[in-house]
């Protein structure tokens, strides 16, 4: 058996959970945007997770805190092909309601197929069409636009796309929540996870214990054969273990 030991992450754990979720999210993206580009991933999280007013929240947070805006920050700090993509995920302002039009969902998808499949040397985060699609259209349109993209070629889209790249992450966290959160726990568990990566299950389990945790812990069971309490039971010792598998039963109870 593998013990996961972080030194000193009770703490660090601990003041997350009692920060307001504006105020976390906001001091969440902070550091990645300080991190660079191995914490992207954190900030498309944040920008595709959360709930329209929650990330608007979360940008006046980051206003108050540190006198500046979550775009020009990012924007700042992020070089190359993915700026323009992360740029605008942190400013969208989606449309929450169900209603969304079947055939330009599926005019989309085809647009998407041919930006992905046909891209050639063009990476498709250099695409304005597929950054305009994924940042401003609401989840169930992109829903049937991810459905109509599997019709068209064959494939999800997310098997289409580069493995650990921020378009892939913003597919994932639009498409299938649930499922990110699974990969970042199962990344952030694993015995020869760097420090960066582990910081993820304090993330997810601390993020979430509000929101979806149970959800995320079947899934996880359905996945993985095993359940998540046995998971961190099995790799995380001492106080922060029980202070995890206390945000763990939270969710549970929050469910039912």
């Amino acid at each position: 058996m593998v013990f996961f030991v972080v030194l000193g992450v009770d703490q660090s754990a601990v003041v997350l959970w009692t920060m307001h979720p504006w105020e976390r999210d906001a001091r969440l993206i902070r550091d990645a945007v300080t991190d660079g580009q191995k914490s992207t991933n954190v900030i498309v999280e944040i920008a595709c997770t959360r709930s329209c007013d929650d990330l608007f929240g979360a940008r006046k947070a980051y206003h108050s805190l540190f006198d500046r805006s979550i775009e020009e920050d990012v924007a700042y700090n992020t070089p190359g092909i993915e700026r323009m993509l992360l740029v605008a995920l942190v400013s969208s302002y989606r449309y929450e309601g169900p209603r969304f039009h079947e055939d330009t969902a599926k005019s989309e998808a085809k647009t998407l197929c041919t930006a992905i499949k046909d891209a050639g040397d063009k990476n498709p985060m250099n695409d304005q069409e597929v950054v305009r699609i994924l940042s401003t259209r609401s989840k169930p349109h992109l829903k049937a636009v991810f459905k109509h993209y599997k019709e068209i070629s064959g494939k999800n889209i997310d098997e289409d796309l580069v493995a650990d790249s921020s378009l892939k992450h913003t597919v994932q966290c639009l498409s299938t929540p649930h499922t990110y959160f699974i990969k970042v726990l199962d990344a952030a568990m694993n015995p020869v996870a760097d420090e960066n990566t582990k910081e993820g299950l304090t993330r997810v389990l601390v993020t979430r214990a509000d929101v979806d945790m149970k959800l995320i812990a079947e899934e996880y069971h359905k996945q993985n054969g095993v359940e998540l309490a046995q998971k961190i039971e099995q790799m995380v010792k001492g106080n922060f273990k029980e202070f995890l598998l206390t945000l763990l039963a939270r969710g549970d109870q929050l469910k039912k």
